[in-house]
Protein backbone atom coordinates (compact mmCIF):
# COMPACT_ATOMS: atom_id res chain seq x y z
CA UNK A 1 0.00 0.00 0.00
CA UNK A 2 1.38 3.41 -1.03
CA UNK A 3 2.39 5.74 1.82
CA UNK A 4 1.83 9.44 1.06
CA UNK A 5 3.15 12.29 3.25
CA UNK A 6 1.03 15.45 3.25
CA UNK A 7 0.27 18.57 5.31
CA UNK A 8 -3.51 18.27 5.57
CA UNK A 9 -5.92 15.40 4.95
CA UNK A 10 -9.60 16.30 4.58
CA UNK A 11 -12.27 13.62 5.02
CA UNK A 12 -15.44 14.38 3.10
CA UNK A 13 -15.90 16.07 -0.31
CA UNK A 14 -19.11 17.91 0.44
CA UNK A 15 -19.38 21.70 0.18
CA UNK A 16 -17.47 22.26 3.45
CA UNK A 17 -14.77 19.74 2.57
CA UNK A 18 -14.37 21.51 -0.78
CA UNK A 19 -14.14 24.86 1.04
CA UNK A 20 -11.38 23.42 3.23
CA UNK A 21 -9.54 22.19 0.14
CA UNK A 22 -9.72 25.68 -1.39
CA UNK A 23 -8.14 27.11 1.77
CA UNK A 24 -5.33 24.57 1.60
CA UNK A 25 -4.71 25.30 -2.07
CA UNK A 26 -4.56 29.07 -1.48
CA UNK A 27 -1.98 28.53 1.26
CA UNK A 28 0.11 26.20 -0.96
CA UNK A 29 -0.23 23.26 1.40
CA UNK A 30 0.15 19.68 0.27
CA UNK A 31 -3.35 18.30 0.88
CA UNK A 32 -5.80 15.64 -0.23
CA UNK A 33 -9.55 15.19 0.14
CA UNK A 34 -10.80 11.63 0.73
CA UNK A 35 -14.45 10.87 -0.11
CA UNK A 36 -16.05 7.44 0.16
CA UNK A 37 -18.73 8.22 -2.44
CA UNK A 38 -19.37 10.66 -5.27
CA UNK A 39 -18.40 14.31 -5.14
CA UNK A 40 -20.82 16.07 -2.75
CA UNK A 41 -22.22 12.63 -2.02
CA UNK A 42 -24.97 13.82 0.34
CA UNK A 43 -26.27 16.38 -2.15
CA UNK A 44 -26.17 13.74 -4.86
CA UNK A 45 -28.45 11.56 -2.75
CA UNK A 46 -30.98 14.33 -2.13
CA UNK A 47 -34.37 14.03 -3.90
CA UNK A 48 -34.10 14.78 -7.61
CA UNK A 49 -36.45 17.77 -7.46
CA UNK A 50 -35.29 19.24 -4.15
CA UNK A 51 -35.14 23.02 -3.74
CA UNK A 52 -32.83 24.54 -1.12
CA UNK A 53 -34.12 26.76 1.66
CA UNK A 54 -31.07 29.02 1.24
CA UNK A 55 -30.50 31.39 -1.65
CA UNK A 56 -27.59 30.69 -3.97
CA UNK A 57 -25.27 33.37 -2.57
CA UNK A 58 -25.51 31.76 0.87
CA UNK A 59 -24.31 28.45 -0.61
CA UNK A 60 -21.24 30.02 -2.23
CA UNK A 61 -17.80 29.05 -1.02
CA UNK A 62 -14.59 31.09 -1.21
CA UNK A 63 -16.49 34.01 -2.85
CA UNK A 64 -16.97 32.01 -6.06
CA UNK A 65 -20.32 33.16 -7.56
CA UNK A 66 -23.19 30.66 -7.62
CA UNK A 67 -25.58 31.70 -10.39
CA UNK A 68 -29.05 30.17 -10.16
CA UNK A 69 -32.06 30.48 -12.47
CA UNK A 70 -34.35 30.51 -9.44
CA UNK A 71 -34.64 32.49 -6.19
CA UNK A 72 -33.87 29.21 -4.39
CA UNK A 73 -31.41 26.91 -6.18
CA UNK A 74 -32.22 23.31 -6.99
CA UNK A 75 -30.28 20.15 -6.25
CA UNK A 76 -29.04 19.95 -9.85
CA UNK A 77 -27.83 23.56 -9.79
CA UNK A 78 -25.95 22.93 -6.55
CA UNK A 79 -24.32 19.80 -7.96
CA UNK A 80 -23.25 21.75 -11.04
CA UNK A 81 -21.84 24.60 -8.92
CA UNK A 82 -19.75 22.47 -6.56
CA UNK A 83 -18.64 20.22 -9.42
CA UNK A 84 -17.42 23.23 -11.40
CA UNK A 85 -15.60 24.62 -8.34
CA UNK A 86 -13.83 21.31 -7.75
CA UNK A 87 -12.84 20.78 -11.39
CA UNK A 88 -11.98 24.37 -12.36
CA UNK A 89 -9.81 24.81 -9.26
CA UNK A 90 -8.20 21.42 -9.92
CA UNK A 91 -8.68 20.31 -6.32
CA UNK A 92 -6.93 17.12 -5.20
CA UNK A 93 -9.93 14.93 -4.41
CA UNK A 94 -9.92 11.13 -4.22
CA UNK A 95 -13.42 9.70 -4.70
CA UNK A 96 -14.76 6.25 -3.80
CA UNK A 97 -12.03 5.83 -1.20
CA UNK A 98 -13.16 5.01 2.34
CA UNK A 99 -11.23 5.95 5.49
CA UNK A 100 -10.75 2.87 7.67
CA UNK A 101 -8.85 4.39 10.60
CA UNK A 102 -7.16 7.50 11.97
CA UNK A 103 -4.26 6.96 14.36
CA UNK A 104 -2.52 9.83 16.14
CA UNK A 105 1.23 9.78 16.65
CA UNK A 106 3.36 12.47 18.26
CA UNK A 107 3.73 14.78 15.25
CA UNK A 108 1.44 13.30 12.60
CA UNK A 109 -1.62 11.20 11.87
CA UNK A 110 -1.61 7.88 10.09
CA UNK A 111 -4.80 7.60 8.02
CA UNK A 112 -5.53 4.24 6.46
CA UNK A 113 -8.02 4.07 3.59
CA UNK A 114 -9.28 1.32 1.32
CA UNK A 115 -6.72 2.39 -1.28
CA UNK A 116 -3.76 4.00 0.44
CA UNK A 117 -1.93 5.00 3.59
CA UNK A 118 -1.39 8.68 4.41
CA UNK A 119 0.85 10.38 6.95
CA UNK A 120 -0.61 13.82 7.54
CA UNK A 121 0.36 16.64 9.90
CA UNK A 122 -3.28 17.71 10.30
CA UNK A 123 -6.67 16.09 9.65
CA UNK A 124 -10.03 17.78 9.00
CA UNK A 125 -13.23 15.73 9.33
CA UNK A 126 -16.10 17.19 7.29
CA UNK A 127 -18.26 14.11 6.80
CA UNK A 128 -21.73 15.52 7.52
CA UNK A 129 -24.49 13.34 8.93
CA UNK A 130 -26.47 11.94 5.99
CA UNK A 131 -25.06 8.41 5.97
CA UNK A 132 -26.78 6.90 9.02
CA UNK A 133 -30.59 7.15 9.30
CA UNK A 134 -32.43 7.28 12.61
CA UNK A 135 -34.28 3.97 12.67
CA UNK A 136 -37.85 3.37 13.76
CA UNK A 137 -36.77 0.20 15.57
CA UNK A 138 -40.00 -1.64 14.88
CA UNK A 139 -40.69 -5.13 13.55
CA UNK A 140 -40.61 -5.22 9.76
CA UNK A 141 -38.33 -2.25 9.30
CA UNK A 142 -35.90 -4.47 7.42
CA UNK A 143 -38.48 -5.32 4.74
CA UNK A 144 -37.52 -4.17 1.21
CA UNK A 145 -40.63 -1.95 1.11
CA UNK A 146 -39.09 0.39 3.72
CA UNK A 147 -36.93 3.34 2.60
CA UNK A 148 -34.98 5.81 4.73
CA UNK A 149 -34.06 7.93 1.72
CA UNK A 150 -36.33 9.38 -0.93
CA UNK A 151 -35.32 10.09 -4.53
CA UNK A 152 -38.42 10.60 -6.68
CA UNK A 153 -42.18 9.96 -6.74
CA UNK A 154 -42.71 7.91 -9.89
CA UNK A 155 -42.22 4.42 -8.33
CA UNK A 156 -44.97 5.18 -5.80
CA UNK A 157 -47.74 6.10 -8.25
CA UNK A 158 -51.01 4.20 -7.54
CA UNK A 159 -49.55 2.80 -4.32
CA UNK A 160 -50.46 3.15 -0.63
CA UNK A 161 -47.57 5.10 0.86
CA UNK A 162 -46.81 5.86 4.50
CA UNK A 163 -44.49 8.84 4.98
CA UNK A 164 -43.04 9.01 8.49
CA UNK A 165 -42.03 12.41 9.84
CA UNK A 166 -43.00 16.07 9.51
CA UNK A 167 -39.74 17.71 8.45
CA UNK A 168 -38.89 19.33 5.12
CA UNK A 169 -37.91 16.02 3.56
CA UNK A 170 -41.08 14.27 4.73
CA UNK A 171 -43.36 17.08 3.57
CA UNK A 172 -41.65 17.35 0.18
CA UNK A 173 -41.97 13.59 -0.36
CA UNK A 174 -45.61 13.49 0.72
CA UNK A 175 -46.61 16.35 -1.57
CA UNK A 176 -44.68 15.07 -4.57
CA UNK A 177 -45.98 11.50 -4.26
CA UNK A 178 -49.54 12.77 -3.81
CA UNK A 179 -49.23 14.86 -6.99
CA UNK A 180 -47.84 11.88 -8.88
CA UNK A 181 -50.86 9.75 -8.04
CA UNK A 182 -49.86 8.01 -4.81
CA UNK A 183 -52.21 7.52 -1.87
CA UNK A 184 -50.27 9.22 0.93
CA UNK A 185 -50.66 8.85 4.68
CA UNK A 186 -48.34 10.77 7.02
CA UNK A 187 -47.43 9.29 10.40
CA UNK A 188 -46.23 12.10 12.67
CA UNK A 189 -44.89 11.68 16.20
CA UNK A 190 -45.63 15.30 17.17
CA UNK A 191 -48.84 17.29 17.12
CA UNK A 192 -48.13 19.41 14.02
CA UNK A 193 -46.13 19.85 10.85
CA UNK A 194 -42.58 20.94 11.72
CA UNK A 195 -41.99 24.66 12.22
CA UNK A 196 -38.79 24.45 10.17
CA UNK A 197 -40.66 23.35 7.04
CA UNK A 198 -39.98 25.79 4.17
CA UNK A 199 -42.34 28.75 4.47
CA UNK A 200 -43.63 28.42 0.91
CA UNK A 201 -44.35 24.69 1.36
CA UNK A 202 -45.95 24.64 4.81
CA UNK A 203 -49.31 26.16 3.72
CA UNK A 204 -49.48 23.64 0.88
CA UNK A 205 -49.16 20.57 3.12
CA UNK A 206 -51.55 22.03 5.73
CA UNK A 207 -54.17 22.64 3.04
CA UNK A 208 -53.77 19.14 1.56
CA UNK A 209 -54.22 17.63 5.03
CA UNK A 210 -57.20 19.84 5.82
CA UNK A 211 -59.00 18.94 2.59
CA UNK A 212 -58.24 15.24 3.10
CA UNK A 213 -56.06 14.77 0.01
CA UNK A 214 -53.28 13.60 2.32
CA UNK A 215 -54.25 11.75 5.49
CA UNK A 216 -52.21 12.66 8.58
CA UNK A 217 -52.08 10.92 11.97
CA UNK A 218 -50.56 13.22 14.59
CA UNK A 219 -49.16 12.11 17.96
CA UNK A 220 -48.85 8.71 16.33
CA UNK A 221 -46.19 6.19 15.41
CA UNK A 222 -45.71 2.99 13.51
CA UNK A 223 -45.62 -0.09 15.74
CA UNK A 224 -45.18 -2.79 13.09
CA UNK A 225 -44.60 -3.05 9.34
CA UNK A 226 -46.04 -6.01 7.46
CA UNK A 227 -45.89 -7.09 3.84
CA UNK A 228 -49.14 -5.35 2.87
CA UNK A 229 -50.05 -3.38 5.99
CA UNK A 230 -48.75 -1.19 8.77
CA UNK A 231 -49.90 -1.05 12.37
CA UNK A 232 -49.92 2.42 13.88
CA UNK A 233 -50.65 3.64 17.38
CA UNK A 234 -52.74 6.81 17.59
CA UNK A 235 -53.94 8.74 20.66
CA UNK A 236 -57.23 6.83 20.42
CA UNK A 237 -56.27 3.28 19.44
CA UNK A 238 -54.22 1.02 17.21
CA UNK A 239 -55.04 0.98 13.51
CA UNK A 240 -54.08 -1.38 10.71
CA UNK A 241 -53.72 0.39 7.36
CA UNK A 242 -53.16 -1.02 3.86
CA UNK A 243 -49.62 -0.22 2.78
CA UNK A 244 -47.28 -0.86 -0.14
CA UNK A 245 -44.28 1.24 0.91
CA UNK A 246 -42.99 3.06 3.98
CA UNK A 247 -40.78 6.12 3.53
CA UNK A 248 -39.30 6.79 6.97
CA UNK A 249 -37.64 10.20 6.77
CA UNK A 250 -36.95 10.47 10.48
CA UNK A 251 -33.58 12.19 10.25
CA UNK A 252 -29.96 11.13 10.22
CA UNK A 253 -26.96 11.18 12.53
CA UNK A 254 -23.18 11.54 12.26
CA UNK A 255 -21.00 8.47 12.39
CA UNK A 256 -20.24 8.73 16.10
CA UNK A 257 -18.37 5.42 16.09
CA UNK A 258 -15.92 6.72 13.49
CA UNK A 259 -15.33 9.92 15.48
CA UNK A 260 -14.90 8.06 18.78
CA UNK A 261 -12.37 5.68 17.23
CA UNK A 262 -10.37 8.75 16.19
CA UNK A 263 -10.27 9.82 19.84
CA UNK A 264 -12.95 12.51 19.80
CA UNK A 265 -14.98 12.95 22.98
CA UNK A 266 -18.65 13.97 23.23
CA UNK A 267 -21.02 15.80 25.53
CA UNK A 268 -22.72 13.42 27.94
CA UNK A 269 -26.27 14.56 27.16
CA UNK A 270 -28.56 13.37 24.37
CA UNK A 271 -27.16 15.99 21.97
CA UNK A 272 -23.87 14.05 21.79
CA UNK A 273 -21.96 17.11 20.58
CA UNK A 274 -18.30 16.42 19.74
CA UNK A 275 -15.65 18.20 21.77
CA UNK A 276 -14.08 21.04 19.79
CA UNK A 277 -12.96 24.64 20.27
CA UNK A 278 -15.35 26.94 18.33
CA UNK A 279 -12.60 29.55 17.96
CA UNK A 280 -10.29 27.15 16.11
CA UNK A 281 -12.51 24.13 15.24
CA UNK A 282 -9.79 21.89 16.71
CA UNK A 283 -11.16 18.87 18.57
CA UNK A 284 -9.90 17.48 21.86
CA UNK A 285 -7.35 15.59 19.72
CA UNK A 286 -4.61 18.10 18.89
CA UNK A 287 -4.33 18.59 15.12
CA UNK A 288 -7.70 16.97 14.38
CA UNK A 289 -10.34 19.47 13.26
CA UNK A 290 -14.12 19.29 12.72
CA UNK A 291 -15.99 21.26 10.06
CA UNK A 292 -19.58 21.61 8.95
CA UNK A 293 -22.76 19.99 10.23
CA UNK A 294 -20.88 17.23 12.04
CA UNK A 295 -20.10 19.78 14.77
CA UNK A 296 -23.71 19.73 15.93
CA UNK A 297 -23.87 16.09 17.00
CA UNK A 298 -27.54 15.13 17.17
CA UNK A 299 -28.50 18.77 16.64
CA UNK A 300 -28.42 18.25 12.89
CA UNK A 301 -30.32 21.48 12.21
CA UNK A 302 -27.76 23.66 14.01
CA UNK A 303 -25.15 23.76 11.26
CA UNK A 304 -25.68 23.83 7.52
CA UNK A 305 -23.77 25.09 4.48
CA UNK A 306 -24.45 28.80 4.84
CA UNK A 307 -23.37 29.14 8.47
CA UNK A 308 -20.55 26.56 8.51
CA UNK A 309 -18.67 27.50 5.32
CA UNK A 310 -16.67 29.89 7.52
CA UNK A 311 -15.19 26.85 9.30
CA UNK A 312 -12.72 26.39 6.44
CA UNK A 313 -11.10 29.79 6.97
CA UNK A 314 -11.10 29.40 10.77
CA UNK A 315 -9.31 26.07 10.46
CA UNK A 316 -6.93 27.42 7.83
CA UNK A 317 -5.91 30.32 10.04
CA UNK A 318 -5.28 28.03 13.01
CA UNK A 319 -3.30 25.49 11.02
CA UNK A 320 -1.27 28.37 9.55
CA UNK A 321 -0.14 29.24 13.06
CA UNK A 322 0.94 25.64 13.69
CA UNK A 323 2.56 24.38 10.48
Amino acid sequence: MKNTHIDVLIIGAGPIGIACALECKKRNWNYVVIEKGALTNSLFNYPLNMTFFSTSEKLEIDDIPFISNNPKPTRNEALEYYRRVATSKKLNIKLYEDVASIEKFENYFEVTTTKSLYNSKKVIIATGFYDIPNLLNVPGEDLPKVFHYYKEAHPFTLQDIAVVGASNSSVDAALEIYRKGGNVTMIIRGDSIGERVKYWVRPDILNRIEEGSIKAYFNSQIKEIKDNEIVIETPKDKLTLPNDYVIALTGYRPNFKFLAEAGIEFSEDEKHIPNYNPETMESNVAGLYLAGVICGGMETHKWFIENSRIHAKIIGNHIDSKL
